[in-house]
């Protein structure tokens, strides 16, 4: 594994329907590695991710991508960020789909048959997007943002909601894509997503808790789970207030 940043932040401060959400955050992601952004529903992890990918004021803090800064044009075919909500056109086929995104990323027509392949949905290739189930639009969706093979992906809860089948099968693709090179930021609420990622950033009302791995943070804790170290996380981040 890389001990080479791919993303840093650096005091991030956002504020949104004039509430700080954000507060001062600091962290650093290392290339070629899965980095789970882990916890509960509403602690920030979308507006962090939004910062990252450029799309999100800020109030304060640097947020710096490939040494770049977060958004900078230089950053726009390097970065692929896949949102929970659908970011595919419902009314075309797959097909469709992804030949009109590659045309926009400049990706051969090769490219598309590739990344059908990659998260398995050649048999779609077919059908309207909107006839899919959920877990299949979250499949079109992670292909499309594989077109332009970014360096960096940025992927906001993409198994949630998928059974238990497709959740393996994604992180299995997550996987192959961290031991080929790419830098993958990928958000949870879901605790036993957390042994999948090399590395954790453990996030909890706007403030990250603590950093590591999965083997350092069960260590640092004494819990014998990863629910058990957020947990005690909590406990001591309350402790101290």
């Amino acid at each position: 594994m890389s001990s080479q940043a791919a993303i840093e932040v650096r005091a991030l401060r956002v504020v949104r329907g004039g509430a700080e959400v954000l507060h001062e955050i600091d962290l650093v992601v290392p290339q070629g590695e899965i980095t789970g952004l882990l916890g509960p529903s509403g602690c920030g992890k979308s507006t962090l991710m939004r910062a990252i990918v450029g799309v999100q004021i800020v109030q304060g803090g640097t947020v710096t991508v490939l040494g770049a800064p977060a958004g900078s044009p230089p950053l726009r075919s390097h970065v692929g960020y896949v949102t929970q909500a659908p970011s595919v056109y419902l009314d075309l086929s797959v097909e469709e789909n992804l030949r009109y995104f590659a045309t926009i990323v400049r990706a051969g027509p090769e490219r598309v048959a590739e990344v059908m392949a990659a998260v398995d949905i050649e048999e779609l290739a077919g059908r309207t997007a909107g006839s899919l189930s959920g877990g299949q639009v979250a499949r079109v969706s992670l292909a499309t943002a594989l077109l332009n093979e970014p360096p960096v992906l940025v992927l906001d809860e993409p198994t949630v909601g998928l059974d238990p089948v497709l959740r393996r099968d994604f992180w299995a693709t997550f996987r192959s894509l961290a031991e080929a090179g790419t830098t993958l930021l990928v958000s949870s609420h879901v605790m036993d997503e957390a042994d999948r990622c090399d590395r954790l950033l453990l996030m909890r009302d706007g403030h990250i808790l603590a950093t590591g791995t999965p083997a350092e943070l069960r260590k640092d804790t004494g819990a014998d789970d990863l629910d058990g170290a957020f947990l005690t996380l909590v406990e001591r981040a309350e402790a101290k207030r």
